[in-house]
């Protein structure tokens, strides 16, 4: 194929990559073992050939993440509500920001964007997103992978809270194929890498 122009090979290079979007904390107050482990897994986006979408702000893993996979060949995509980008969290660094009104309007973005969607350490904000993708998989909106990346135990508490969801009944065992449990990064990109799409897992 020809390109007309440098810009156009570009696109096309980034065109070419899937999109994985990471969900995580924008806290810059943790320990800083979860800074580091969002080093290496930005730096693994890029080095496994992926770009990235993302919450859009500069701090906490949020902005390590997207900066290590940014410098080391990613192309990132930042996707923040106006609120949040008037308290000037932008990073104008970035290859890519899309300012969005508010935050139902981002996560549709986000997911529009996405090939992959992956829940890191992360707050209410990324529970909220992460459960939200999981019901829209179920309901057959979109088959693509999600993976709760279990760095330093972290989601281990909520995923007890899924056994007792199955033990009552409140949703079917069945459930659980709709997502996958990493606790490696490595771990997490052999499954993206090996995954098959599954049929809608119909409740009713």
């Amino acid at each position: 194929m020809l390109f007309k122009n440098k810009k156009e090979r570009f696109c096309m290079k980034v065109e070419n990559k899937k999109r994985i979007c990471v969900y995580c904390s924008s806290s810059n107050n943790l320990s800083e073992k979860f800074y580091t482990f969002a080093k290496e897994l930005g730096e693994k986006i890029a080095e496994n050939n992926y770009n990235m979408v993302y919450g859009g702000t500069t701090i906490g893993m949020m902005g390590v993440i997207a900066s290590n996979a940014q410098n080391n060949g990613s192309h990132v995509i930042g996707v923040i509500p106006e609120i949040i980008a008037s308290y000037g969290l932008k990073n104008l660094e970035f290859s890519e920001n899309i300012i969005t009104k508010d935050m139902r309007e981002r996560k549709a973005v986000m997911e529009k964007y996405a090939d992959i969607f992956v829940a890191a350490p992360g707050g209410f904000g990324t529970f909220e997103e992460i459960f939200e993708i999981i019901v829209s998989k179920q309901l057959g909106y979109h088959n693509k992978p999600i993976i709760f990346l279990n760095f330093d135990n972290f989601y281990n508490n909520m995923f007890k809270m899924f056994d007792t969801v199955y033990e009552y009944k409140f949703a079917q065992e069945k459930t659980k194929e709709l997502y996958h449990i990493s606790e490696s990064i490595d771990d997490m990109f052999l499954y993206i890498e090996n995954y098959k799409p599954i049929a809608p897992i119909i409740k009713y």
